[in-house]
């Protein structure tokens, strides 16, 4: 598939970037590399192919949930450098 300015510039602009004139050559060359692969995988019979839902097949193991005993609020608090009785106090990392 050829890619023109037009349609370069579009996408582009569709995805936010901004695309000195000096790569747009190279992107050109590069998005019509990737679209004849792709129309390569076209060209491939899949139709006795299942559909895969995971790329692997193995099984993962999980563990049982259990419940544990937890530590209480107080206990959790108790050496926490700043705390109000219910949750840590930590400087604020983000400004409105």
């Amino acid at each position: 598939m050829n890619i023109d300015q037009e349609l370069l510039q579009k996408i582009a602009h569709l995805a936010r970037l901004e695309m000195p004139e000096s790569a747009e050559k190279e992107m050109k060359d590069s998005l019509e590399s990737v679209l004849n692969w792709m129309s390569e995988l076209d060209e491939i019979d899949t139709s006795n192919v299942k559909p895969l839902t995971h790329m692997s097949l193995e099984i993962n193991a999980l563990r049982e949930d259990k419940v544990i005993p937890n530590i209480s609020r107080e206990q959790g608090l108790k050496n926490a450098p700043k705390q109000d009785g219910e949750y840590f106090r930590v400087p604020k990392v983000m400004e409105s």
